[in-house]
């Protein structure tokens, strides 16, 4: 009879052993590996090397109900359990050194940081704002020394051709003035011989007049002889004056002192400073005038033949 028919229904079904063991080596093997690499990371030192023989374990049979045996049935030989195959064990992987744990910085040292950060960098940025003001009022400095320096080469350019043509012209005046000068005295000159000629005519008349049969020295004094009136003076210094033309102001109040020789009919023959007023354009002025009045007016119906007056800018 067969042994699965002649077998008991209630008896436990014999295990699978082989299946049950390789899930255990699978499952030792699995903690072995979890065991190693716990211990690579909790350890610093070598772990040592485990090995680990596993054995099946052996079956129970559960045990048979309270029942009345049946017969015995036929012995059913017992399969020994097959040894499992011992695994090889796997070499130990190298040990790796775990990098150290960076430390997590503080917060308020990270904050103090970047406040030092920020204050370096407001620094930096004044600094620069400062370096940059600077520079812009160095520049404008220069800008305006600059200005300044071409205004006074150009002020110093107009200066120098002011006085260029101040001195042009006073060297034109000096010359003019030489020349009117060089002029009037040539014009004397002339006028003077005229005079002289006409002098001498006159005197030839007066000496016919009056009987003189001297020289010429002698009527002269007798004629000098005869001095004008009092206000006599006062008349002659008002027809000349109107004719003094100053050309530049004088000083003070100088007195020029003239001597004026007549002709009997009052014309002026001739004239000659006899004391200056040390101012120059006052003296010449009134030679002038008397040469323009060329005829004073009579003294009780007689023209003086010499006689002397002075005359002052302010009288």
């Amino acid at each position: 009879m067969d042994s699965a028919l002649t077998r008991d229904p209630f008896m436990p079904k014999a295990p699978r052993v082989r299946g049950r063991a390789i899930t255990l080596a699978v499952l030792a093997h699995l903690l072995l590996i979890l065991a190693l690499a716990f211990g690579v990371n909790w350890r610093s030192d070598e772990p040592a090397t485990v090995a680990a023989e596993l054995w099946s374990a052996t079956p129970q049979a559960a045990a048979p109900r309270a029942v009345e045996p049946p017969p015995p049935p036929e012995p059913t030989p017992v399969q020994k359990a097959e040894p499992v195959a011992k695994p090889t064990p796997k070499p130990p992987e190298p040990v790796v050194a775990k990098p150290p744990t960076p430390t997590l910085p503080d917060p308020q040292i990270a904050i103090e940081k970047a406040k030092k950060e920020e204050a370096k960098r407001v620094a930096a940025e004044q600094e620069e704002l400062k370096r940059e003001k600077r520079e812009k009022i160095e520049r404008e400095k220069a800008e305006r020394e600059k200005q300044e320096l071409a205004l006074r080469k150009e002020k110093e350019k107009e200066r120098e051709k002011a006085e260029k043509l101040k001195a042009e012209q006073a060297k034109a005046k000096a010359e003019q003035a030489r020349l009117e000068q060089a002029k009037n005295e040539k014009a004397e000159k002339a006028e003077a011989a005229r005079l002289a000629a006409i002098r001498d005519q006159q005197l030839q008349r007066m000496k016919g007049m009056v009987g003189a049969t001297g020289g010429s020295t002698d009527t002269g004094t007798a004629l000098r002889s005869s001095a004008p009136s009092a206000n006599y003076a006062g008349r002659v210094m008002a027809r000349i004056k109107p004719n003094i033309l100053l050309t530049d102001p004088v000083d003070g109040n100088p007195r020029a002192v003239v001597e004026v020789k007549l002709a009997p009919d009052g014309t002026i023959i001739a004239k000659r400073l006899v004391q200056s007023s040390g101012a120059k354009v006052w003296d010449d002025a009134v030679l002038r005038a008397i040469e323009r009045t060329e005829m004073l007016p009579l003294d009780n119906g007689r023209a003086p033949p010499v006689f002397e007056i002075g005359f002052r800018p302010r009288d």
